[in-house]
């Protein structure tokens, strides 16, 4: 009589197989490389930086009016660029008609042209804008970590 020895261990494999979470985490990366460059809804500025700005947490709605003057002198309304900052009034005053809340909220770049700044803000008033908030940044103390974390 012959005991049969059965050799079970020898076929265990130890070895864990990380080809699925690689998978997972390729896809993963891919949409978000796709969905970030979207996620940035504004026209990308150098706010002026202030000792104690006022928060306005209405401007990050869908439906806020924004109107961007950039370093070049460049006047977008919304995401679209204005070949001529004169009709930003017209444009103005067909997005406020239907609109109670007449607010307003411009983003300058610290190193526009004070005259770019002021045409816009004209061209905002003309179209009978009751509240116009200016976005600031908050300033940077001396010593104080950065955004990144590095001094």
């Amino acid at each position: 009589m012959a005991i049969s020895v059965r050799d079970e261990g020898s076929k265990v494999n130890s070895d864990i197989n990380v080809t699925p979470m690689v998978d997972v985490m390729l896809v993963l990366l891919i949409i978000f490389m796709v969905i970030t460059p979207m996620l940035q809804k504004d026209i990308q500025v150098d706010l002026a930086q202030v000792n104690n700005p006022q928060q306005m947490t209405d401007a990050d709605k869908e439906d806020a009016l924004t109107v961007a003057v950039t370093r070049q002198g460049d006047v977008f309304f919304g995401r679209d660029m204005l070949k001529d900052p004169a009709t930003l009034t017209d444009k103005l005053k067909d997005r406020l008609a239907n609109r109670v809340d007449k607010r307003v909220y411009l983003r300058a770049d610290a190193r526009a042209k004070y005259k770019n700044v002021v045409d816009v803000v004209d061209n905002v008033r003309a179209a009978g804008v009751d509240d116009l908030g200016l976005i600031t940044e908050q300033k940077r103390k001396p010593g104080a970590p950065s955004a990144s974390g590095a001094q």
